[in-house]
């Protein structure tokens, strides 16, 4: 049997070497030697990397979606205007505070959602649509009402450039702090490139039709 936080110790080094390396080019033998397990125990816990490389992601969006669903429902209930201010500072103040005990987490977890995008991993979008879709399909329709006169067509594009844009920004704060301090004598902090990511995304989103 495997000791007590052995899960966890699996979990965090898994989501660390598939942010760095990818899904494809990191190995089962690569996650138990760094995190000091032995293959039986993946095994045991998980059953397979396809189910591994799930529970990385259902660690970070189980929280995330139970919550963003409780706000929305406040949202319905309360009467709060859907505009794309409220519903993108909504999401980021809940993704970026999914782990408050490790602000790290979210960059890893942001930079696994590139991954996500960039590498043939179907297995984990259907699982992701499955588990997570309804709370998502919830938010869609609420960016619907808020911009009740764009194409639904057009509104998935921007939706997709916008998550791009957050994706590369956020799993990339600490490079991005770096180069503001080595290039504008600048220091940034995560809330300031937050607060200026924010205006961009919804600049785009609420553009004119092209």
């Amino acid at each position: 049997m495997a000791q007590p936080g052995t899960v966890d110790r699996i979990l965090d080094t898994a989501e660390v070497l598939f942010a760095q390396k990818g899904f494809a080019e990191t190995s089962l033998r690569a996650i138990t030697s760094k995190a000091g397990v032995n293959l039986a125990a993946v095994n045991y816990h998980f059953g397979s990397k396809e189910a591994l490389i799930q529970a990385v992601f259902e660690r970070f969006l189980s929280p995330f979606s139970e919550a963003l669903n409780a706000k929305l429902a406040e949202m319905e209930a309360s009467g709060t205007p859907d505009t794309p201010e409220n519903l993108l500072a909504l999401i980021s103040r809940l993704a970026l505070g999914t782990h408050p005990e490790d602000p790290r987490r979210a960059a890893i977890f942001f930079r696994l959602s590139g991954q996500a995008y960039s590498q043939p991993v179907g297995h984990l979008r259907e699982y992701l649509h499955k588990q997570y879709g309804a709370v998502f399909s919830r938010l869609q329709e609420h960016m619907q009402r808020a911009l009740p006169d764009m194409p639904p067509r057009e509104l998935f594009w921007r939706v997709q450039f916008g998550l791009g844009a957050a994706i590369f920004t956020l799993s990339g704060m600490e490079s991005l702090k770096e180069i503001s301090r080595s290039d504008f004598n600048m220091e940034a902090t995560e809330a300031d490139i937050t607060g200026r990511l924010l205006p961009f995304l919804i600049g785009g989103i609420t553009a004119p039709m092209p």
